[in-house]
C-alpha cells in the first residue's frame, strides 16, 4: 500500500522547523491534474506521466500543510518546479519513493531534496560525479549497509537543487564538494558560493533521502554568480 505523510517517515526529520514535507513509498500515488499541467505531460511516456502526477500530488500536499491553495506546478527554467510566489520547495523521485518538501521563502532561501535507491552506483558514474579526494575519502568510510558512492552522488544533486533557484547555473556534480559524514550528515561546498553547508541524509526502507535547505541569508549569491567578461 502507498503511504503519504506530511511528519514521518524518511524526509521530516531530515529537515528544519518549518518545512513541509509528503512522501510516498512504494508505487506513484495518484492523483488529478490541473488542466496546464495534463498538457505538459500529454504524450509522455506513461512512466514519466505517474512520476509527474505523484510529485504534484505530493507538493500539494505539503503547499496545504504551509495554508496555501493547489494550482498548477510546471517546471521552469531547468525543469525545477516554479513554485508559488513565497514558497521554495524540492521534489524527487526514484523507483519506489516520492516526496516533495516546501517552505516558506521568509524561512528559507531554498530547498534541494534528492533521493536515490539504497544500491552502489552504476560502473562508471563515481569516476564521472565525484573527484579523487573524494573517492579517496569514501574508502576511509566504514563497511556496512549504506552505498556510499550512491550517497556522495545523491548529496550532491540535492546540493545541486538547492543551489540552482540561487545561482541559475548549471553545475556539473564534479564541481560540487561534498564530505559524507556517519552521523547523518554531509558538508558542502558549491562552486558559486564556496561557504560550506550542512546537510542530512538517512537510508530508510531501501532508499537513500539527502536534503540541504538555505538559511535565508542570500546575500553573497549575487556576487558569486560568473559574470561576463570583455
Amino acid at each position: 500500500m502507498t503511504t503519504t505523510t506530511l511528519t514521518a517517515g524518511a524526509l521530516a526529520g531530515l529537515l528544519p522547523v518549518g518545512v513541509e514535507c509528503a512522501e510516498a513509498f512504494g508505487p506513484p500515488p495518484a492523483g488529478t491534474l490541473f488542466g496546464a499541467e495534463a498538457a505538459h505531460v500529454e504524450g509522455r511516456s506513461p512512466r514519466r506521466q505517474r512520476q509527474f502526477t505523484a510529485a504534484r500530488v505530493l507538493a500539494r500536499e505539503a503547499l496545504a500543510g504551509l495554508g496555501r491553495a493547489p494550482g498548477p506546478l510546471l517546471p521552469g527554467r531547468g525543469g525545477a518546479p516554479r513554485w508559488p510566489g513565497g514558497v521554495v520547495g524540492s521534489i524527487t523521485h526514484c523507483e519506489g519513493y516520492t516526496a516533495c518538501a516546501a517552505a516558506g521563502a521568509d524561512r528559507h532561501a531554498s530547498l534541494g531534496v534528492d533521493a536515490e535507491p539504497q544500491e552502489p552506483l552504476p560502473q562508471g558514474v563515481l569516476q564521472l560525479s565525484a573527484t579523487a579526494a573524494e573517492r579517496r575519502r569514501l574508502s576511509r568510510l566504514p563497511n556496512g549497509p549504506v552505498p556510499w558512492d550512491r550517497l556522495l552522488f545523491s548529496a550532491k544533486e540535492a546540493t545541486y537543487k538547492a543551489f540552482y533557484p540561487l545561482t541559475e547555473t548549471w553545475t556539473g556534480l564534479a564541481s560540487i564538494s561534498v564530505t559524507l559524514h556517519p552521523d547523518g550528515r554531509f558538508t558542502a561546498r558549491h562552486p558559486l558560493h564556496p561557504l560550506p553547508r550542512t546537510g542530512r541524509w538517512t537510508a530508510h526502507r531501501g532508499i537513500l533521502v539527502t536534503t540541504l535547505a538555505l538559511p535565508p541569508d542570500t546575500s553573497g549569491y549575487e556576487w558569486a554568480r560568473p559574470t561576463r567578461r570583455r
